[in-house]
């Protein structure tokens, strides 16, 4: 039986947020035990021979680029270090759905600083989404005395780098491969946490913390390929809403391998963000039809 590109685009989507999710989850659970730059420089070290190949079996290796190009992935290479570490040292402390709950508020964040650096149209509507889904991020955050969370800031942190990254490689031109964006970005980031690691040493490494760091590693490489398989099928429009399963991910799995689940404040907070995020992705959608 034959499925439709929408269809298949949206499967390769939940794929996609599955296997990050699952990646976040072994990265929690190795860090239990293993001291965290030490646990980012061994999946580094395991990822980047996987891209590499993909990347070369593909024919989309190849480094060189003009000047602009360069300072460019120079730029979201160095927001691509900055997120992986504050991200994960914010997952090491904080429960998996909570952070990934943050994390949501990242197309709102995306589409605002856009429309501030390069001048994107934001009707009253899509803005007062983005407002509300602010506002749910804040439910989460619960800044004050009674439930303010340092970890959460840091993971607002993430988030921020997070949108310099996106709107870097918004600058690239067609002529740098995804492959070698990737593969930059994951060097940046092994090689900055081996050099964080080294002043405190490394531990041996037991059985258990090795698999959950493979794993984690396998895992990212199989939402890297599926998010780029995600780009060459179906609309992205009716695809991209899809990126929100890795909620519903972060809940299963926070409550199946941490025994953790957020309280009723955080899921309203996390149900504005997700509901403001999507009504954002119709209205962008409808407006791009509207001017065609």
């Amino acid at each position: 039986m034959s499925i439709s590109d929408n269809l298949r685009g949206a499967l390769y989507m939940c794929v996609a947020m599955a296997a990050f999710t699952i990646n976040d989850s072994m990265m929690k659970a190795a860090t239990q035990t293993m001291p965290l730059w030490q646990a980012i420089a061994l999946r580094g070290l395991m990822t980047l021979g996987p891209l590499i190949a993909i990347g070369a079996m593909t024919g989309g290796l190849d480094f060189r680029m003009g000047r602009r190009d360069a300072v460019t992935v120079g730029i979201r290479s160095f927001a691509e270090v900055a997120s992986t570490l504050l991200f994960l040292a914010a997952l090491v402390h904080m429960p998996l759905a909570n952070l990934s709950a943050i994390m949501q508020s990242l197309p709102l964040a995306v589409t605002l600083a856009a429309w501030a650096v390069f001048g994107d149209k934001v009707g009253w509507r899509r803005m007062t989404a983005i407002l509300v889904g602010f506002v749910g991020v804040l439910i989460i955050v619960r800044p004050g005395p009674a439930g303010f969370d340092i970890y959460a800031l840091i993971g607002l942190a993430s988030v921020a780098f997070v949108v310099v990254r996106d709107l870097s490689t918004r600058e690239l031109s067609k002529a740098v491969p995804s492959a070698t964006v990737a593969v930059t970005a994951s060097l940046s980031v092994t090689v900055t946490a081996l050099a964080l690691s080294l002043p405190g040493g490394w531990q041996a490494v037991s059985l258990r913390e090795g698999l959950l760091i493979a794993g984690a590693a396998a895992a990212i490489v199989v939402g890297y390929n599926f998010a780029v398989m995600v780009m060459r099928v179906g609309d992205i429009g009716f695809v991209a809403p899809f990126r929100y399963t890795s909620l519903l991910w972060a809940l299963v799995l926070g409550w199946a391998v941490f025994g953790t689940l957020p309280d009723a404040l955080t899921l309203f907070g996390a149900g504005l963000v997700v509901a403001s995020g999507i009504f954002t992705l119709w209205r962008e959608r409808k407006v791009k039809a509207a001017r065609a």
